[in-house]
């Protein structure tokens, strides 16, 4: 397993799907914008919940 050389159309094929690409899992640049698109609606929604609301002066009392 380590100490088979990588075949040189293997490497071509990695080398041509794009810079992002994880190691020999077929993974291109698409699935990191994906994953960074995920973590970025993750962190907006987390710091949503954690930001207290301001609450509005302009609302009608319920008693």
């Amino acid at each position: 397993m380590y100490n088979s050389p990588v075949t040189p159309a293997a490497g071509a094929a990695a080398a041509g799907m794009g810079s992002g690409t994880l190691a020999l899992t077929g993974a291109g640049d698409l699935f990191w914008f994906a994953l960074a698109a995920f973590a970025m609606l993750a962190l907006g929604l987390a710091i949503k919940r954690i930001v207290p609301v301001r609450a509005q002066k302009n609302l009608p009392s319920a008693s």
